[in-house]
């Protein structure tokens, strides 16, 4: 018997219950939720997005080289936030990667947190 997948919004739950354990990390601001802002469902350290759930997908701020390598690995591609301009710093995970989502989402958070 085949094991059923995990929908994305339990595995993005799941990221945010242990992450938000972390000194600094909160989650998006309610209303920014009923807006469906950028980063709506969005995790954040130093009040600044890491990760979040867009459409079913996980994206993820990392960097450069690192999204690079994932989109060399077939892993992903830049995220375009619907204005037709990729962002550099941002990848969308595919679907079918086999890259766990947590160790992502903690890389995310270091690359952020690091920054000044």
């Amino acid at each position: 018997m085949r094991k059923q997948p995990i929908p994305p919004e339990e595995r993005y739950a799941t990221i945010a219950k242990v992450l938000v354990g972390n000194p600094g990390v909160t989650q998006a601001a309610e209303e920014a939720r009923a807006r469906k802002t950028f980063g709506s469902d969005g995790l954040k350290i130093k009040n600044k997005i890491f990760v979040m759930l867009v459409r079913g997908t996980l994206v993820v701020k990392i960097p450069r080289q690192r999204i690079d390598e994932l989109i060399a690995a077939g892993d992903g591609e830049r995220f375009d936030p619907g204005h037709g301009r990729l962002m550099k710093e941002w990848l969308v995970l595919n679907p079918d990667s086999n890259q766990e989502w947590l160790p992502l989402a903690q890389e995310a958070l270091k690359f952020v947190a690091s920054k000044p």
